[in-house]
């Protein structure tokens, strides 16, 4: 397979529309990473650079050392699997797998094997004869992806594949996918707007916003080590919930008011925080580190808003009276719209940021950091 570099890429529109500023990104060989963030980020953009489909402004694009740049997109070995499945409808699943082997004018038992292999890895094998119109959305994707596996790339490219297909089958097709990585021992790119698909599938996540990659790292370095406030509140579901508060001290230990509450960060955290005394912060926790206490204790006081049951656990709307919260507790307990209640954060896993530039206050592990 291939070891994919993009180096300063950048990508600007007419108008002077910068779709891609600067963006510097390793994609090791075999390894599947995962372009992630909102629409209008830049990472189909992105994408469609390395797939020749864009050409690049500045920067230098390396597909296993060679650079592309200026190489057309047939001769850079690469397989792109679209949102849409692109499927021909006037053929069969076979001609559909076979047809740009047959452009290329491979030998016909060699497309037969090729095909048939595909298929078997996909467990299609029995829809080759039918037309794309007789096929589920999964089957046909499983298709699309089969008519990209036939080529023997060196990368493949995946742009929002699961998109188009129902909840129950998108979980599905990403545990498939994933699967299908580990068999192929490929080297994958794959873009999704779903921080869900980023998390369960990727190697290495790339968190892009506004045509800026914001942080590249493993799934679980970007949840527990977010470099600012957007890749914070991107990771994670439900997201991260952000207090304002006030860094004050009481004797002589770092506190965080908020008005209705107050909290007390651990020490390495305290010792992090005393730049920013007397100063306003966002105060970040995840709604699974928000544990119920009950009334009358230590924590942050709140009225219930929403009740959400989801079988496993609930997920609480709540509201501090002046700012609004969520928590994913387990359904143990009889909460009632409009109930009072106090949740206790736990404060190991809370995360803290400035004000103006976003940034964590906290600094984190050595990864790879962020680009902004």
């Amino acid at each position: 397979m291939a070891k994919v570099e993009l180096k300063s890429i950048t990508k600007v529109y007419d108008g002077n529309v910068k779709a891609v500023d600067n963006a510097n990104i390793v994609v090791e060989d075999r390894e599947f990473v995962v372009l992630v963030g909102p629409s209008g980020c830049g990472k189909s953009t992105t994408l469609r650079m390395v797939a020749g489909l864009e050409d690049i402004t500045e920067g230098e694009l390396y597909i296993d050392g060679e650079l592309m740049n200026d190489v057309p997109p047939k001769d850079r070995n690469i397989a792109m699997v679209f949102q849409n499945y692109a499927l021909y409808p006037h053929m069969t699943v076979y001609d559909n797998m076979a047809f740009g082997l047959k452009i290329k004018k491979v030998p016909k038992n060699e497309i037969d094997t090729r095909v048939h292999e595909a298929a078997r890895i996909l467990d299609i094998e029995k829809f080759l004869d039918r037309k794309p119109k007789a096929l589920s959305g999964g089957q046909r994707q499983r298709v699309a992806v089969g008519r990209a596996i036939v080529r023997y790339p060196k990368v493949f490219l995946f742009d929002e594949p699961l998109s188009n297909l129902d909840a129950k089958l998108r979980v599905q097709m990403r545990a498939e996918l994933s699967d299908l990585h580990l068999r192929l021992n490929a080297t994958m790119i794959y873009v999704t707007h779903d921080q869900v698909e980023a998390m369960t599938m990727a190697n290495k996540i790339v968190v892009m916003k506004d045509g800026r990659v914001q942080q590249i790292g493993s799934p679980l370095h970007l949840y527990n080590y977010p470099v600012n406030k957007f890749v914070a509140g991107f990771i994670g579901s439900p997201p991260m919930n952000f207090l304002t508060v006030k860094v004050a001290e009481q004797g002589g230990s770092v506190i965080l008011e908020e008005g209705t509450f107050s909290v007390r960060p651990g020490g390495a955290h305290a010792e992090c925080l005393k730049n920013y005394a007397g100063k306003e912060i966002y105060f970040g926790i995840r709604p699974e580190d928000l544990s119920y206490a009950g009334e009358g204790q230590d924590g942050i006081p709140v009225k219930i808003t929403v009740v959400e049951p989801l079988g496993a656990d609930i997920h609480l709307w709540l509201s501090t009276g002046t700012q609004p919260l969520v928590a994913r507790t387990e359904p143990h307990h009889n909460f009632k719209v409009g109930g009072s209640a106090v949740f206790t954060p736990n404060m190991d896993k809370a995360r803290y940021f400035d004000r103006e530039t976003e940034l964590s206050i906290l600094p984190g592990p050595d990864e790879q950091a962020a680009s902004v």
